[in-house]
């Protein structure tokens, strides 16, 4: 096939890569999309000749995903999503304001920001569906990446060439404890001031580890942790029952009236991020993405300020 010729393929087929792709199992796959495994098996194949390359290795016990088939499974998403969104868009016109957003968003503000902005914003459209995916911050880049979520509200330090960011400030750390810590005492707490300390964390790919890891290795120092989690109320859980001190971003220390947890700021170098909105630079919002979008960055800002005066 010339390799600027578009290829010839159905949405069945985009749908049937990603069916297989995720079940790594022509039996499951078949049976997900209501079709037969020798019609799954064709349209496989017919989809890699018209493509030219091989998305699947096939064995007697098992299927497994090619290179080329990552990332053809990752431009199948997205083009079926943007499908999805595009014949919406053409129905809002015809009918009420209706649609749907999809938003990533960071744990920590998943929790503390978007449940008070997604109500106003519904009560003001309500045709318009809000999907809130959370998670930690590799994921939620690689939902904006595939085009699964129309924008990203994350840590955008570090995002890709082909993302629009727009930082809405800097994000500082705190330290999670019981009130009875001895640590209490001090308006601030330095890295190396808890160094032997046990800790409870977010796995080792969350960015919160990434900083806190990197900024101990720069100043020569090995944390202790003894647990992982990737939900905070679990997190702060653990700290609850002495499990280990915790560190986490400003936006996720316990409130000021927690009976049992305290937080105290995070000091030193390399303990600071930004946090801002991130979206694929070529892939153009819709209209209501763009007003929800518009929304969240204005209360974020006044958000932001408000803690800063109150820190």
């Amino acid at each position: 096939m010339a390799r600027d010729i578009l290829p010839n393929l159905s949405s069945r087929q985009l749908t049937a890569v990603l069916a297989l792709a995720e079940y790594r199992s022509f039996v499951a796959a078949a049976s997900s999309l209501k079709m037969s495994q020798p019609a799954l098996t064709r349209t496989i194949k017919q989809i890699e000749t018209e493509l030219g390359v091989q998305l699947f290795y096939r064995s007697t016990r098992q299927v497994s995903i090619t290179d080329a088939g990552k990332e053809f499974a990752t431009l199948a998403e997205r083009l079926l999503n943007d499908l999805k969104i595009g014949v919406r868009n053409m129905r809002e016109l015809a009918d009420q304001p209706r649609g749907q957003i999809v938003a990533a968003s960071v744990v920590s503000l998943a929790n503390a920001v978007l449940p008070t902005l997604i109500a106003d914003y519904s009560r003001r459209f309500p045709g318009i569906e809000v999907h809130l995916r959370e998670g930690l911050h590799h994921a939620v880049m690689d939902e904006v990446r595939s085009g699964i979520a129309d924008f990203g509200i994350g840590y955008v330090d570090d995002a890709p060439k082909s993302f629009i960011t727009k930082s809405l400030g800097i994000e500082t750390f705190h330290v999670v404890m019981p009130r009875v810590s001895a640590l209490v005492r001090r308006k601030t707490i330095e890295l190396r001031a808890i160094a032997d300390a046990p800790l409870v964390a977010f796995p080792a790919e969350s960015r919160t580890r990434r900083i806190v890891d990197g900024a101990a290795a720069a100043a020569g120092l090995s944390l202790q942790y003894l647990m992982t989690t990737n939900r905070l109320p679990t997190l702060h859980g653990l700290v609850r029952n002495g499990i280990g001190l915790a560190i986490v971003p400003a936006s996720e220390r316990p409130s000021s009236d927690d009976p049992d947890l305290v937080s105290r700021p995070l000091t030193g170098q390399r303990l600071t991020c930004q946090i801002g909105i991130m979206r694929l630079r070529e892939r153009e919002l819709t209209p209501a993405a763009a007003e929800f979008l518009t929304v969240v960055r204005k209360w974020l800002r006044v958000s932001r300020r408000r803690t800063a005066r109150l820190a």
